[in-house]
């Protein structure tokens, strides 16, 4: 093999090498274009449309493949999205009561085809929202202005139960429901703290009152025990008990006697009662 063929063959080669990475080039260029995958996230699901007709078919997290032109993917997120509302609606006392609320939600992930296909990625505007307001005001109505105050877990498990029902329909699941805020007119305010303020004096009152009553029983009772002991002292006094207690006085008189009989006489002098009985008897 002369040097004639051995550069036709090296041309060859290069030539070759040209065409592959060519060909690899025009793949490449093709798969950018086309792009025969998806990657779908996490707390994502693909949602297939065929010529832009929905599929039953949901992609979950990973990566799938197409069929460029034919098959587009649209991702929906699933994860757990807050919605926080302001809403005006009247008591069942038809007083005026504005409520911010805030909702925590989801789409059912396996039937995010259908949400997008009946609703569209707009579905907190377009279900969420009005479905919030209008259960606020639905049950709002059902309550007076001071029960939504004094009633507020029942009120807002109420609301909470109404959502559930209502958006499930739609395939949108609640997480979790809280009220946020209550408010009234100044007028209904000031109201309220005025009945406050005198339920607060009636209950010192009548505090003060039943303690009175305590105080005044107690001393009743003190007079009664009183009242009794000397009755049963009075029912215990007998002669004899007299004629010990004067027993008692004079002998007690007579240790305290020094021996010199009283020299005053007379109608003023004070007999010395009894002596002349204790010493007979000593």
């Amino acid at each position: 093999m002369d040097n004639k063929d051995i550069h036709e063959i090296k041309n060859v080669l290069k030539k070759s090498q040209w065409r592959n990475l060519l060909i690899i080039g025009v793949i490449v260029l093709l798969l950018s274009a086309f792009k025969p995958w998806v990657q779908v996230g996490a707390g994502e699901r693909g949602i297939v449309q065929n010529f832009g007709a929905v599929q039953d078919v949901v992609l979950g997290e990973g990566i799938h493949f197409k069929i460029p032109i034919v098959q587009t993917v649209i991702l929906m997120d699933v994860k757990i999205q807050k919605a926080m509302t302001d809403a005006a609606s009247s008591s069942s006392d038809l007083q005026d009561v504005d409520l911010s609320v805030a909702l925590n939600y989801h789409i059912i992930p396996d039937k995010a085809n259908l949400v997008y296909q009946t609703i569209g990625v707009q579905f907190k505007e377009r279900i969420i929202d009005p479905a919030i307001q209008e259960v606020m005001k639905a049950v709002s109505a059902r309550y007076t202005a001071e029960e939504l105050i004094t009633k507020r877990p029942a009120v807002s498990v109420e609301m909470q139960e109404a959502l559930t029902l209502r958006l499930l329909a739609s395939n949108i699941s609640v997480d979790a429901f809280s009220i946020i805020s209550f408010s009234f007119s100044q007028t209904f305010t000031d109201a309220i703290e005025a009945k406050q303020t005198a339920e607060q004096n009636a209950l010192k009152a009548k505090r003060d009152l039943d303690r009175i009553k305590v105080e005044a029983e107690q001393t009743i009772a003190a007079a009664t025990a009183e009242a009794e002991a000397l009755r049963l002292q009075k029912m215990n006094i007998s002669p004899d008990l007299i004629e010990l207690r004067k027993i008692e006085a004079n002998l007690k008189a007579i240790e305290k006697w020094n021996g010199i009989l009283p020299s005053v006489t007379g109608a003023g002098a004070i007999p010395f009662i009894g002596v002349g009985d204790a010493i007979k008897k000593n």
